[in-house]
């Protein structure tokens, strides 16, 4: 990232945005260069408070630490995108995002939504082969032509997979199972007409129910 390029405002401020590594928006605070080189230096996110004109590294006293991943600059260089895995909840209300309805509950306030943002780019692709389904095509497109049945003992064979791998030591290759599942199982999804991010909703639902209020 060149810092150079970056366009902070006329107080010398620019605006970030922190996700975690889900794609789940957690909050919102602002940068001087100082609090940006310390982010890039320490690892962990640090701000300009504007209300204190001073530095603060988010959680360092409630231990709700950021630590970086990576920084993003928007295609115009004046807004950051701060990928962080967070040490806790984001909120100083105690909920996981700032964005979260508010932690006593609100009826009135809809669930936020839960997604995995490059499953949803995914999801897109594997549509588009649905589309295009041909017993002559591609290995996505074949398994749509040859319609649920087929799709579904897939998913079967790469659940077997999955518990195979389990009880071994690789771990690269348990992954690739799981990774080989969940391609799979979305597309038995997609045959039938949902997707990975209804199943997420589901999950967050039953959380909510379990837990008296938002996942």
């Amino acid at each position: 990232m060149d810092l150079a390029a970056l366009k902070f405002d006329s107080a010398g401020l620019i605006p970030g945005i922190v996700q975690d590594r889900t794609g789940e928006v957690r909050m919102m605070a602002w940068l001087n260069r100082e609090a940006l080189q310390r982010t890039l230096d320490s690892g962990f996110v640090t701000f300009w408070s504007r209300s204190r004109a001073s530095l603060w590294v988010k959680g360092e006293t409630s231990g709700n630490r950021l630590r970086l991943v990576q920084i993003l600059p928007d295609c115009d260089a004046d807004a950051l995108l701060i990928v962080a895995d967070p040490e806790g909840p984001s909120c100083h209300r105690g909920t996981e995002s700032c964005f979260d309805p508010d932690p006593e509950g609100h009826p009135e306030t809809p669930p936020r939504p839960a997604t995995l943002p490059w499953l949803g780019r995914l999801e897109a692709l594997l549509k588009s082969r649905k589309a295009l389904a041909d017993l002559n095509g591609s290995y996505t497109q074949k398994l749509f032509a040859q319609g649920v049945d087929r799709i579904a003992k897939k998913v079967v064979e790469e659940a077997g997979e999955v518990v195979i791998a389990a009880k071994n030591d690789d771990r690269e290759a348990f992954l690739g199972e799981a990774a080989d599942l969940i391609f799979h199982l979305d597309l038995l999804l997609l045959e039938r007409g949902a997707s990975l991010l209804d199943v997420v909703e589901v999950l967050h639902h039953r959380h909510a129910d379990r837990t008296g209020g938002p996942a």
